[in-house]
């Protein structure tokens, strides 16, 4: 196990590296001059040349990504004399439209988001597994039906549609709710649970119809097992061999799944947070791009890689110790 993890470990470092290389490369590569959009409109040739020796865009491309590395690491500071000022570990950059450091900014937005992809990762894994299961355990009786018409339903939205319609039907022509507003669980739990409800229930409808057919097929196909047979022909109870063998077997698929999907959106429901107007790193991205802010871009898509190559890593872990066999062939 130990040099399982070790390997793991190491690709995932390797990986890591890459991704902060390939994200630096894509945007300093891009055919726009960072230095010029800096200071918007009021710049002069004199102030976007001193802003690109700042922020050390005069200098080599190799020499730039190293910093970009050391800042992560140790922080940075940009400028001298009394223009000088220093961004904390880990520095992911200094945003001029937003005058502040990139690292502040996301510090700020990433608790929206882990919010909004916490509950909905919860949410969507109990409905997803639990009617998953329900659907085997009644396969071709009216349950199994209804819900593989409900699966169908769910996969033909888009997101942007789904959160559109649940916004309409909830705030605007039931006023059930009142439109989403983010407060902190810290100041007012109710509040938080209330402004995060339709987002859960957007990302729940949009991800739960394929964890569902996930369940169903894994536990259909294990229920044919001989072992399976066997242990129920033995006088074993169902729900023992369901919960001990059968519904084991079928999370293997579902971790590997699952890991990646929650990676992926920790990194960012863009759609989701625009459309309810939640301060997250997604609406911090879209902001970026109108905004040409390069240095909040490069910022949100290497911690969305992160996310990605990190929780696919614990995937990995989670994955050899529930299937013994992938420590022996990985």
């Amino acid at each position: 196990m130990i040099a399982y993890l070790t390997r793991r470990i190491l690709f995932a470092g390797v990986l890591l590296l890459a991704v902060s290389l390939f994200t630096f490369l894509v945007f300093a590569l891009l055919p726009t001059d960072p230095a010029a959009l800096t200071c918007g409109k009021a710049c002069t040739p004199e102030r976007i040349e001193a802003n690109r020796t700042r922020l050390g865009y005069d200098q080599p491309l190799l020499t730039q990504y190293g910093k970009f590395l050391k800042g992560i690491v140790a922080g940075r500071t940009y400028g001298e004399g009394q223009g000088e000022f220093t961004c904390g570990a880990p520095s992911l950059g200094y945003s001029f439209s937003q005058k502040d450091c990139v690292t502040s900014l996301i510090a700020r937005t990433l608790p929206v988001t882990g919010s909004i992809a916490i509950g909905g990762f919860v949410l969507w894994m109990i409905f997803g597994i639990g009617l998953g299961m329900l659907s085997a355990l009644k396969r071709g009786r009216w349950p199994d039906r209804l819900i593989s018409i409900v699966s169908v339903v769910g996969l033909s939205f888009p997101t942007f549609f789904l959160a559109l319609l649940l916004l309409f039907i909830f705030v605007i022509w039931t006023q059930i709710l009142p439109f989403p507003s983010y407060v902190s669980p810290t100041e007012d739990f109710f509040g938080w649970c209330q402004a995060l409800l339709l987002p859960w229930l957007t990302i729940t409808i949009i991800s739960s119809p394929y964890y569902i057919r996930l369940t169903r097929f894994g536990m259909l196909e294990t229920m044919n097992e001989d072992y399976v047979r066997l242990g129920i022909a033995k006088g074993l109870k169902r729900w023992t061999v369901l919960r001990k063998y059968v519904l084991r077997s079928a999370l293997i698929p579902i971790v590997t799944v699952a890991g990646l999907d929650f990676g992926a959106t920790l990194g960012g429901a863009v759609f989701t947070e625009s459309i309810f107007s939640l301060p997250g790193m997604g609406r911090l991205s879209i902001k970026a791009v109108s905004d040409s802010d390069l240095p909040v871009l490069v910022g949100t898509t290497l911690v969305a890689g992160t996310f990605i190559v990190v929780f696919n890593l614990l995937t990995d872990i989670f994955y050899g110790l529930v299937d013994p066999r992938v420590r022996i062939h990985k």
